[in-house]
């Protein structure tokens, strides 16, 4: 359960009201399913209505990025919410990842990914980025973005770095306003936490 209640439906600006339902109505079709908790980190931004229509616009241009394919997009973003712990961004996160290629062996194997064989040395320097974007302080030695220059180009590399670092902002966010996990991969293989047994 968060930390703070949404602002009540009634008091919300008609523009952001809509775009709540709209949400709402988007994940349920995604998901085929109503989840409680599903939008719950839009339902917090709304205490800020600037905040939520930035917030707004910055993820329908994040889902408009198409220099990287969806496979490796899935890998950055879910190796990033396992370095933040946060549940619901691992959880909608590996049915994204599910959706966009991975299969559960590839999810459970992302703490160990260095060692299996499930990932190409590629997928391998996009992960070890998504760690080193991801740790505080950010430590991405010049070693490691030399690599990933011999396989993506300068518009790959922004929209990657943009993937990792937009998921450690979300992670974040919910993590400290204490959102969970909504149930988005319940019943089925979900990614595991960075340093989890």
């Amino acid at each position: 359960m968060a930390r703070i209640k949404p602002v009540p439906e009634q008091d919300l600006p008609e523009e952001v009201r809509q775009a709540l339902q709209y949400a709402r109505q988007g994940l349920a079709q995604f998901t085929r399913r109503e989840l409680a908790g599903a939008i719950e980190p839009m339902e917090l931004s709304a205490h800020s209505p600037a905040l939520f229509a930035a917030m707004q616009a910055f993820g329908q241009a994040s889902g408009q990025l198409t220099a990287i394919d969806k496979r490796t997009r899935a890998l950055a973003h879910l190796k990033a919410a396992t370095m933040t712990h946060c549940e619901y961004c691992i959880d909608v996160g590996s049915l994204i990842s599910r959706q966009w290629g991975l299969t559960d062996e590839e999810l459970l194997a992302l703490p160990n990914y260095r060692t299996s064989p499930l990932f190409s040395e590629v997928e391998k320097l996009v992960l070890d980025y998504a760690v080193g974007v991801s740790r505080t302080p950010v430590d991405v030695p010049d070693a490691l973005f030399d690599a990933l220059k011999k396989h993506f180009d300068d518009r790959q590399i922004v929209e990657l770095t943009h993937v990792i670092a937009g998921e450690n902002m979300a992670g974040r966010f919910n993590h400290a306003l204490g959102i969970g996990a909504a149930g988005f991969s319940e019943g089925m293989v979900c990614a595991v936490p960075a340093g989890a047994p």
